[in-house]
């Protein structure tokens, strides 16, 4: 590496520090968790605070926070079609960067203490990497923010993590989101159609579960 490349990774990381910092000292994570704050936000607003809320969510899931608070959030806000697939965008841009962090920031630390797992990670993922992060996030396995990062730190390809994130997330993220809906609506059928997708999500994962993948994704589990 050489020192302006140094510069440069040092840059990166004050930055994202920083901006960090600035949305907890704004309440911005308390915020974007709070049903009735984020509903008035959007009806004051408008399009600029649902871009807001698009960042805040997405640092919100890449720095661990549960991406299912905020597709409850954003469903009570939205409903449960445009909460779902907001959250789930929000989720993914949250995925992204906490991948882009590990791959040019924290990738030789990360590299350095977990290097055994690393490497059984990169083995799993790093052929039919879409199919074997989908079953990830669907089950799911092992930390979110712990499989951003790895991914980021090894050689899989962004393409078919975020194929296979998005596949994983969105069911999961309809299921809280419409769950959202119903609630903020006293909306019986709404919540009804949370109950179906769960239920249709989980025999999609076992289905997963038990294929000749299981064994694999067991391993993971353990590693992680």
């Amino acid at each position: 590496m050489t020192s302006m490349q140094r510069v440069y990774k040092a840059v990166l990381i004050v930055c994202i520090l920083l901006v960090l910092m600035f949305a907890a000292q704004q309440g911005l994570f308390e915020h974007v968790t709070d049903s009735n704050w984020v509903a008035r936000f959007i009806a004051d607003g408008g399009t600029f605070s649902l871009l807001v809320l698009l960042a805040v969510g997405a640092l919100f899931t890449a720095v661990g926070g549960p991406r299912q608070v905020i597709a409850f959030v954003f469903g009570f806000a939205l409903g449960g079609i445009y909460g779902g697939l907001f959250s789930t965008l929000a989720a993914l841009l949250g995925c992204v960067l906490a991948f882009y962090v590990a791959r040019l920031t924290i990738r030789s630390s990360l590299q350095h203490r977990f290097g055994r797992r690393l490497q059984k990670f990169e083995a799993l993922i790093i052929d039919k990497t879409w199919l074997k992060v989908l079953m990830i996030r669907l089950l799911p396995v092992g930390s979110n923010l712990l499989t951003n990062l790895f991914a980021g730190s090894t050689h899989v390809p962004l393409g078919g993590f975020m194929l296979g994130s998005v596949l994983g997330y969105l069911p999961q993220m309809l299921i809280f989101s419409f769950a959202g809906a119903g609630i903020g609506l006293s909306d019986h059928y709404q919540l009804g159609i949370s109950i179906g997708l769960f239920i249709i999500s989980s025999i999609i994962g076992a289905y997963l579960y038990r294929s000749n993948l299981r064994k694999q994704v067991d391993a993971l589990e353990t590693e992680e």
